[in-house]
């Protein structure tokens, strides 16, 4: 993405994990991971909702990793129903921690990979550290299409108003019980065409008058 871009390659739980970590200028404020969709439907780190929240993680200043799951691209593996892409998260969590210790941690993903998120967050609750992480952006997230946990109150949700793989409704069904507001962005579809500067925009807006 930039020249502070670089691709590394991590021998993770099921072998080769193909990666890539973005970094902003000067030393990073936060760690954040991002999550690609689906890896049965062509869903890649190069995909252009996962490329657009990096950018927008390296824009706030945070060193941001993001990686193919597996079967992906150079990712050893096969995939394995979200369950071991979890367990890839977290190996790439721990990794990032050590690599930048003390920073807060922030967890982003689409589609496949807010699932993918959202269980991993559930997982570090359920070990004793419901403060692991800083916060969490999902976009088009996949309520209705896998099971999703609950996800801090905080939590930046971000869906497309025409999106017809996870309806509005499906996201709200999940929402609201949790009391979560929902970022609509008018005229997207699920894969946010010619809709991609909105979530980094609102990303950013939010971020930055939060914290």
């Amino acid at each position: 993405m930039n020249k502070f871009s670089k691709r590394f390659t991590l021998d993770g739980p099921a072998g080769k994990m193909e990666c890539m970590l973005d970094l902003p200028e000067g030393d990073p404020r936060g760690i954040a991971l991002v999550a690609h969709p689906h890896p049965l439907y062509g869903g890649t780190m190069e995909n252009k909702v996962t490329q657009t929240l990096a950018r927008t993680f390296v824009t706030l200043g945070y060193a941001t990793a993001r990686f193919n799951f597996r079967g992906v691209g150079q990712s050893e593996g096969e995939h394995d129903r979200g369950h071991g892409e979890v367990d890839d998260m977290a190996f790439m969590l721990d990794y990032m921690k050590e690599q930048y210790p003390g920073l807060p941690v922030a967890l982003s993903g689409f589609s496949f990979g807010t699932f993918v998120q959202a269980q991993l967050h559930a997982r570090l609750v359920n070990e004793g550290q419901p403060d692991a992480i800083e916060r969490m952006v999902l976009v088009g997230t996949a309520a209705g299409k896998w099971p999703l946990p609950s996800v801090p109150e905080d939590t930046i949700l971000i869906h497309g108003e025409l999106d017809d793989t996870i309806t509005l409704q499906m996201v709200f069904d999940w929402a609201r019980p949790q009391e979560i507001p929902v970022i609509v962005i008018p005229g997207a579809d699920h894969f946010f065409h010619k809709r991609l500067n909105p979530i980094k925009n609102l990303v950013v807006q939010m971020w930055r008058r939060d914290n």
